[in-house]
């Protein structure tokens, strides 16, 4: 038997906050995970950390993709065993998927049929939980009967086969801990104007610090906006 994982998540944004609005659902992002240490963890989401509507397929990155701009962001993580048919599929399927990431779009138009229970598939495009239930049915392993676009990541919370490992805050996973030796909490002070000047000069809109870490304390960011809005604000009044 293959054992493969089951990532759902929450990180608290605008965009996950108005999904769990209407699911009322406690993670609304689904990914997979071929080993237990969350290194090769697939999915469909954000392409850029700061762009919510750039989105496709990916491989999560725990250092500098979108979760290290969620360092609260909380899981759940689910075990799931394979017969080794089903799982040498599924490395096919995932490795398709890979050689033609491009190819792939978000199916954000997916979404909104969820709630009248129609499915809105579009070709070439997946969101997050219909992706992981798609890969699985073509792998042999169909968890829920339904289409996949109907699926969502609170489904894989009741699901049978599916063995809970762990709830809680991403960054205190055991496993993940032990291989990036990431503590976002120990950031306290964030370089606001030295960020402002590299977002300004660099084309790839993002600040990496000396650790190899995106640096996201963007409520920090919004409080020093804030103090220059309000400061301007000040100034206009004397004039």
């Amino acid at each position: 038997m293959n054992t493969i994982y089951i990532l759902l998540t929450n990180t608290g944004t605008m965009f996950t906050k108005a999904i769990k609005s209407v699911t009322n659902a406690p993670y609304n992002h689904a990914s997979l995970s071929l080993d237990m240490n969350l290194k090769k963890v697939y999915s469909f989401g954000r392409k850029q950390p700061d762009n919510p509507f750039y989105g496709g397929f990916i491989q999560e990155d725990f250092i500098k993709g979108t979760f290290s701009w969620y360092p609260e962001t909380t899981c759940a993580i689910y075990k799931l065993n394979l017969s080794g048919e089903h799982y040498n599929k599924l490395l096919r399927y995932i490795s398709m998927f890979e050689k033609n990431s491009e190819k792939y779009l978000y199916n954000l138009i997916g979404l909104f049929g969820i709630p009248f229970n129609k499915s809105l598939e579009v070709p070439g495009s997946y969101f997050c939980s219909q992706f992981v239930s798609e890969i699985l049915k073509r792998s042999g392993v169909d968890l829920f009967h339904k289409k996949s676009a109907l699926v969502t990541p609170d489904d894989f919370r009741n699901v049978e086969p599916l063995e809970l490992i762990f709830e809680g805050k991403i960054y205190e996973y055991p496993q993940l801990k032990g291989w990036i030796n990431y503590n976002p909490n120990r950031y306290t002070n964030f370089p606001f104007r030295k960020y402002v000047k590299q977002q300004l000069k660099s084309e790839q809109r993002k600040y990496y610090f000396r650790d190899g870490f995106v640096k996201p304390k963007k409520i920090l960011m919004e409080q020093q906006m804030r103090k220059m809005k309000n400061i301007t604000e000040i100034f206009d009044d004397f004039k």
